[in-house]
């Protein structure tokens, strides 16, 4: 049986497993599903059609899975998906997505989300990520793995943001930003590789050397953007396979960056 404070309101319809934990004063919606071992802390709402996973943790005062702050929005049945061993703290506000694009806001596994931060409608945010307090996304940003968002980080819609970046406090975002690529500023500037954020999780030297030669290949030699693709493509077929991976990510990254790259 869930452990449900008997102030809490659970609508019938919601679907829990029976291991989940609901603080006082909580609001869970019809069309929620919770799985096992999540913990919803007191005075939460989650509503909309929203999914969670296994051993999630909500603070206190969050609202999840309310409807999109888009003007489009017309009440359609879009969806949040939240995956497992997340902590959201408090004050978060997690938005569904809109038919505009693929109606669904996602949020990955082991994210660690801090106060106040805002993920909205049609947001992709992968795994293993840290967002400090106040960092926002407006909506249709995509977020890769292990990326950090330090507090007060905003980031323009439709940007997208490659794994294992590294974003300043109070940064300014409105391009896009490559794999790697540590920034800060406002407007944004990039300033080197995310090299101490590699080195701690596992990257050997010469991976992050090859990041790194890949990276001034894009920002230090005064190619093109398409210049800069076919070098990297040639520094790729150079390389050892365990580097060649990273520096394929970054070149097909500038494949698909439709804001164009920060600077």
């Amino acid at each position: 049986m869930s452990k449900i404070h008997a102030t809490a309101i659970v609508d019938p319809k919601a679907e829990l497993d029976s291991s989940v934990e609901v603080g006082p004063y909580s609001v869970i919606g019809p069309n929620v599903r919770i799985g096992s071992g999540t913990v919803v802390g007191p005075h939460v709402v989650i509503e909309g059609h929203t999914t969670i996973g296994s051993d999630n943790k909500f603070f206190q005062f969050s609202s999840i899975g309310a409807a999109p702050q888009d003007k489009k929005w017309s009440g359609e049945a879009t969806r949040l998906s939240i995956g497992d061993r997340n902590t959201i703290r408090e004050f978060c506000t997690f938005n569904t997505g809109t038919v505009q694009d693929k109606g669904v806001t996602t949020l990955g596994n082991d994210n660690w989300i801090s106060a106040y931060v805002h993920l909205a409608h049609d947001c992709q945010v992968g795994s293993n990520t840290i967002f400090s307090n106040n960092a926002q996304l407006a909506g249709h940003v995509e977020i890769g793995d292990w990326v950090i968002m330090s507090g007060f980080a905003n980031v323009h819609q439709f940007c997208k943001i490659g794994a294992h970046a590294f974003v300043g406090m109070s940064t300014s975002l409105t391009q896009d930003v490559p794999p790697f690529v540590l920034l800060n500023g406002n407007p944004a500037q990039a300033h080197g590789v995310n090299i101490e954020g590699l080195k701690r999780r596992g990257f050997t030297r010469e991976q992050i050397n090859g990041i790194r030669t890949a990276y001034k290949l894009i920002y230090r030699s005064g190619l093109t953007l398409e210049e800069a693709k076919a070098a990297l493509l040639a520094e790729e077929a150079a390389s050892p396979a365990e580097v060649a991976e990273h520096i394929r990510s970054m070149r097909e990254f500038l494949g698909v960056a439709s804001r164009g790259i920060v600077r």
